[in-house]
């Protein structure tokens, strides 16, 4: 104590304090460069496991899975080799023929309706006078005409639709074709340099009798690709 009536902290007090104080100090230190570390570690992981991106001016379809692909769904296979523009010609021609047989397949049932009840003797069915032009009516002197109308209109429409289904199926068959020869073709590696080479060559015949004559003087043709 002093004069003044003061206390006055002795040495040992005074160290205590500072000791705690770098130690604090210290632990604040190492948790900032621990939360460093572990957010440049967490960084690092991020960057291994990311993947790279593909580069697409080098990729080349597997022919195969283009195939596989075209087999199960109908564009898929071009969509696969990156041909987008080959889709409404695909798409067209299936919509195409889909209205084609549906087109054919319901003329073909009204005019077998309509030859069906032309060729019977009820008076209640007549589906055929739909198909007459405005003011015919069909009598027993032309009845017979119209039968024959009716079953030729009946057997071309029939025809058409199952020519319709074969070019459904041939659009089907084209597509995956198109989508195994194009992912095929893009894996040749076909290089600019165009040349070709002409050089005169001693061409052997064998074949001949005479030893003299057994080799000939002709031109080589060589083309690089």
């Amino acid at each position: 104590m002093s004069g003044n009536g003061r206390i006055m902290p002795n040495d040992t007090t005074i160290t205590a304090a500072n000791d705690k104080q770098i130690s604090d100090t210290i632990n604040k230190v190492v948790s900032a460069a621990d939360s460093v570390s572990m957010k440049m570690l967490s960084a690092n992981d991020s960057v291994k496991n990311k993947k790279p991106k593909r580069d697409w001016s080098t990729w080349r379809p597997n022919a195969k899975r283009a195939m596989w692909l075209a087999i199960v769904i109908p564009g898929a296979g071009q969509i696969y080799n990156r041909k987008y523009w080959k889709l409404p010609i695909v798409y067209g021609g299936f919509l195409g023929c889909l209205y084609a047989i549906r087109w054919n397949n319901q003329m073909y049932h009204d005019y077998s309706q309509a030859y069906m009840d032309i060729m019977d003797n009820d008076p209640n069915s007549q589906s055929y006078n739909q198909f007459l032009h405005l003011g015919n009516t069909i009598t027993e002197e032309n009845k017979e005409q119209y039968q024959n109308l009716f079953k030729k209109r009946k057997d071309f429409y029939r025809r058409y639709r199952d020519l319709s289904i074969f070019c459904l199926i041939g659009v089907y068959a084209l597509s995956v074709i198109d989508a195994y020869v194009d992912a095929s073709l893009s894996e040749f590696d076909i290089s600019k340099d165009l040349s070709m080479k002409v050089e005169p060559t001693i061409i052997n015949n064998k074949s001949s009798l005479n030893p003299l004559k057994s080799s000939s003087l002709g031109l080589q043709c060589a083309i690089k690709f």
